[in-house]
């Protein structure tokens, strides 16, 4: 029952199915294959999705739609830009940083994309990058924005594998912030030996000037983050003030959001959250059949006797997520895989917070490889390129990442040393 669910859901994927879709048709096959009653299908797609900290997921989406729509985008790459841009390859590392902070508030690595993308990709061609190359580092940096808190992936890798949400938020910032540091060293490097981004200062606001006009936004994630881990809010109640927040700053204080822009931005975030929510109610079904038809157990008897160690364990991981991730969409692929696999990891004698920084920064490298690559796609749909055209300059950008995800997978304290401070 097993392997048919496994070949036909990647039949579909090469059929170019819908991802949900594509779970949904396994998961009903295996309940026939298996003889058990249809009404576990409603059962375990309704258990999936009752769980209150999916809630911050709509809310976290819409937050981030309007902050695009409300002028914070533009105001935080003048302030990005008034601290990196002044030297050459300023404007490169101002999109890194840029993402940085708007993953800050937006959880969404393709809202990022999107949001900053429309600013920074026509200004880096305008300073005479090549058009491939800013779309390629576009989508690159925008991955920061499933690696540092508040992130969607982690919200969902909680939840599968039962783990507190907010410890994953915090033991996020050290891997997002080594990530995001070493993008702008490589694009800082990668630009002075290509003689680019000379005059990448021209136009640059003043630190304290861009600071003034950033204020209102600069202050979201103090205080989203700020109210979690003081304990004035959950991570979940944390969505829905950013979204109040962000519409305060959008209509009073910016004054950008018009009364005929809060339809288009509900309706995009409705249905963006359907369709995350119906890849978590089919993949919640999947996974309840895998675990009854004892894969998990399978799996971590297996792995127990090919990779002996922890450091094998989470090599053979890190190969199979780096390849799941390109054909799988990240929040399914750790819907499914994050109750197999994290019990696995705990015998090993792994942290599950560490284990779910793995998993959400091997998983957002799908992002930016085709052929799923959704990060991708919208980078090449701002930039108006084709794939074809975007993914020669994209190769050394997923090196550095690949290398950024060794030191986070063989080096835990980098994920789990404030997450101590905090918690313990």
């Amino acid at each position: 029952m097993s392997i048919a669910m496994l070949i036909t859901m990647l039949l579909c994927f090469a059929l170019t199915v819908s991802v949900a879709v594509s779970i949904g048709l396994a998961a009903i096959l295996g309940i026939q294959l298996g003889n058990v009653n249809m009404l576990v299908a409603v059962k375990e797609m309704f258990n999936s999705l009752n769980k209150f900290p999916l809630a911050a997921i709509p809310f976290f989406i819409l937050a981030g739609n309007l902050m695009e729509t409300g002028g914070i985008s533009r105001r935080l790459v003048e302030f990005a830009k008034s601290i990196v841009g002044g030297v050459q390859g300023g404007l490169p590392m101002t999109c890194v940083l840029t993402c940085m902070i708007f993953a800050a508030v937006s959880g969404s690595s393709v809202a990022t994309t999107f949001a900053i993308g429309a600013i920074l990709i026509p200004a880096l061609v305008k300073h005479g990058y090549p058009s491939n190359y800013a779309a390629a580092l576009q989508a690159t940096s925008a991955e920061l924005g499933v690696v540092i808190p508040p992130s969607i992936p982690m919200i969902l890798y909680g939840v599968a594998a039962e783990v507190s949400i907010g410890e994953l938020f915090i033991a996020g910032f050290g891997p997002g912030i080594f990530i995001g540091v070493s993008l702008m060293a490589f694009v800082h490097i990668y630009c002075r030996f290509k003689g680019w981004g000379k005059n990448d200062g021209d136009g640059r606001l003043a630190f304290g000037k861009a600071t003034i006009q950033a204020g209102w936004a600069l202050l979201m994630p103090i205080i989203i983050l700020g109210g979690i881990y003081g304990g004035v809010f959950t991570p979940t109640e944390a969505s829905a003030v950013a979204v109040f927040y962000a519409l305060f700053i959008g209509i009073v204080m910016y004054r950008e959001i018009k009364p005929r822009d809060i339809f288009p931005i509900l309706k995009k975030s409705v249905v963006s959250s359907a369709v995350i929510m119906f890849i978590i109610a089919n993949a919640g079904l999947f996974a309840f059949l895998l675990t009854r038809a004892g894969v998990p157990d399978a799996i971590g008897r297996w792995l127990e006797a090919v990779l002996e160690s922890p450091a094998m364990f989470l090599l053979g991981v890190n190969i199979a997520l780096f390849i799941i991730g390109m054909f799988i969409e990240t929040g399914a692929a750790i819907i499914v895989l994050a109750p197999i696999l994290a019990p696995v990891g705990m015998y090993f004698g792994i942290d599950p917070v560490h284990f779910g920084m793995v998993m959400v920064v091997n998983l957002a490298l799908g992002m930016i490889t085709p052929p799923f690559g959704v990060n991708l796609f919208a980078a090449c749909t701002v930039a108006r390129l084709s794939l074809d055209q975007v993914i020669g300059r994209l190769w050394p950008f997923v090196a550095v990442i690949l290398c950024c995800l060794m030191v986070i997978t063989y080096v835990p304290a980098l994920s789990l040393t404030l997450r101590d401070l905090v918690y313990r």
